[in-house]
């Protein structure tokens, strides 16, 4: 099977496009599909409180993201953080719904 959205093949098991996080059955997703959603508040708080060093991006499974953070923080003496804040609020509005594997976020 192919996703509708972005081209690429996924196996026919999943529910979420794991290269874009396009659902692609439309049987709806509970906490039973997916007992390992992480929480799109504590991501969100994440971002704001502790965004200078990617805690939120390693909470959601962007390693490679959490460590630009930090790089980013480190060589701009702080003033980087401003993108760490900035997703944080981005999370709480919902603008991010997947985590890194494709699984949407819970409230």
């Amino acid at each position: 099977m192919y996703c509708s959205k972005c081209g690429k093949q996924v196996d026919d098991s999943v529910s979420f496009c794991p290269a874009c996080g396009n659902q692609l059955h439309t049987s709806g997703t509970t906490a039973t599909e997916y007992p390992e959603r992480k929480s799109r508040i504590a991501a969100g708080l994440l971002g704001i409180f502790l965004g200078s060093i990617g805690v939120h991006r390693f909470y959601l499974g962007y390693v490679g993201i959490g460590i630009a953070q930090i790089i980013v923080s480190f060589v701009t003496l702080g003033i980087g953080s401003i993108w760490g804040f900035i997703e944080g609020i981005l999370i709480l509005t919902g603008s991010f719904q997947y985590d890194a594997k494709g699984i949407p976020l819970r409230d």
